[in-house]
């Protein structure tokens, strides 16, 4: 018999790994509900048609696929043996590549339900067919928040406030916030005579990061852009200093080229307003691209000093929502990667303080006259929201404390017979050692001033 396994890229989380996840998910979701965002779902499949085409070439090539079931899929894979043209695509459906694009497909299919501008977040697994490696899965969360029906810069900056609270919530170092528009980079093309090449340089410098500068440059080239243009675009590339000083030279260099305009004056309103409310860890970064197609605006990318990969991305879109029969309807959205937010706060020790056990009182097992005594004392802390739990099984008192070590539980109660005759139990707390005897009646207060000491 074969060793059980899960798929690569896929990851089993036992109760001290979900219960720091949730400590990720419940931090994300009051901060997006705090700024007035409200939660949707929308299903684990969406139709192939709906996804493909959405995400550029790269993109679509990751997408996992869901092959028919029964007779279709026998009648199918019979045509392609026998050298017939098949009468549909092997797949119709898909699991989903991210949570944007299944967003605007409800937004449109629901829209007379909706009231605009609409403000969403959604915290639900992605699939991408992706070469696992470290920090990138397979199956992975995405916590998103997207404002559809407003062309307002102040979502933007919104984002930027959002992002820099969840970060500071959670209490991860060294998190930078990078800011780009695609109307700069629209803007740059033109510039150095490749309009019609933006996917390209976008799909190309998107990888500077992963494979250098000049590997990049070498892309380019391959996809027949000239010399001349990829070297005015190095220069772009290569641009240091403030934001302040990025802007300047940005303006000086493509000053005439109306897009180019566009977008800088985007990008400097949102660092000035970022700046006031004192958001300093944002950085303008004119090789971020984010090679998704459907962005047309700002851009973002969250990344750690301590970290190889990026933690958040999003942007504006201005016409998503166009390729499900709804256009001019602009959205902004960022979504924060769940599981890199995770392995990140892992490697920093980040968890220590995050409670590793959702009980908090134990009661120790000596049998079936202490439990019926034991049940109504747990029956009670319960009504005060006090998570309890009895020990199952009779066993040895050495066994029931492992018990609530391995599970980080930090009291244990015992009441034996000896107890019950003289109406008392005792507290032990795990973490110290420290141990008092306590009367039923008052095992409400003590139990509570023992956790809040704990």
């Amino acid at each position: 018999m074969s060793k059980p396994s899960i798929p690569k890229g896929t990851r089993d989380f036992l109760p001290l790994q979900s219960k720091r996840r949730t400590f990720i998910f419940n931090t994300v979701q009051k901060v997006f509900e705090k700024y007035g965002f409200e939660k949707v779902e929308t299903p684990a499949m969406e139709n192939l048609s709906t996804l493909t085409g959405k995400y550029g070439e790269e993109g679509d090539r990751l997408i996992f696929k869901v092959q028919p079931r029964g007779k279709k899929l026998e009648s199918q894979l019979e045509q392609i043996k026998l050298g017939q043209k098949t009468d549909g695509i092997l797949a119709e459906e898909a699991l989903r590549y991210d949570l944007t694009v299944p967003f605007a497909r409800m937004v449109v299919q629901h829209q007379n339900h909706i009231s605009f501008p609409f403000k969403r977040y959604q915290i639900q697994p992605v699939w991408r067919a992706d070469r696992p490696q470290k920090g990138r899965y397979r199956e992975f969360y995405q916590c998103d928040i997207d404002v559809v029906g407003s062309n307002s810069l102040l979502n933007e900056l919104e984002m930027i406030q959002i992002t820099n609270e969840v970060f500071t919530n959670l209490n991860v170092p060294g998190v930078i916030i990078k800011l780009n528009n695609r109307k700069i980079l629209a803007g740059i093309a033109e510039f150095i005579g490749e309009p019609d090449k933006l996917v390209d340089i976008t799909v190309a410098i998107d990888k500077i990061d992963k494979i250098g500068i000049d590997k990049v440059l070498e892309e380019l080239y391959q996809k027949n852009i000239s010399e001349q243009a990829i070297k005015k675009l190095s220069s772009f590339l290569l641009l240091k200093g403030t934001n302040e000083q990025k802007l300047a030279d940005l303006a000086d260099l493509l000053r005439g080229v109306d897009i180019a305009e566009k977008g800088i004056f985007e990008a400097k309103f949102v660092l000035q307003k970022a700046l006031k409310l004192g958001i300093e860890n944002i950085t303008l970064d004119i090789s971020l691209a984010r090679g998704l197609n459907y962005y047309t605006g700002a851009i973002f990318e969250v990344v750690s000093e301590h970290f190889p990969s990026s933690i958040c991305g999003g942007g504006r879109y201005d016409d998503l929502t166009s390729i499900f029969g709804m256009p001019n309807v602009s959205g902004v959205g960022i979504s924060f990667g769940a599981d890199r937010i995770y392995d990140l706060m892992l490697q920093l020790n980040l968890f220590d303080n995050v409670l590793h056990s959702s009980t908090q009182v134990l009661f120790a097992n000596f049998g079936e006259v202490e439990v019926d005594y034991c049940l109504a004392l747990a029956a009670e802390l319960r009504n005060y929201n006090i998570s309890t739990e009895i020990y199952p099984d009779k066993a040895k008192l050495k066994k029931q404390y492992k018990y609530a070590n391995d599970k980080f539980i930090p009291l244990v109660l015992a009441i034996g017979s000896d107890e019950i005759e003289k109406n008392q139990f005792t507290i032990k707390v795990m973490e110290t050692g420290e141990q008092l005897v306590a009367t039923p009646k008052d095992i409400v207060s003590v139990v509570k001033d023992h956790l809040t000491i704990t």
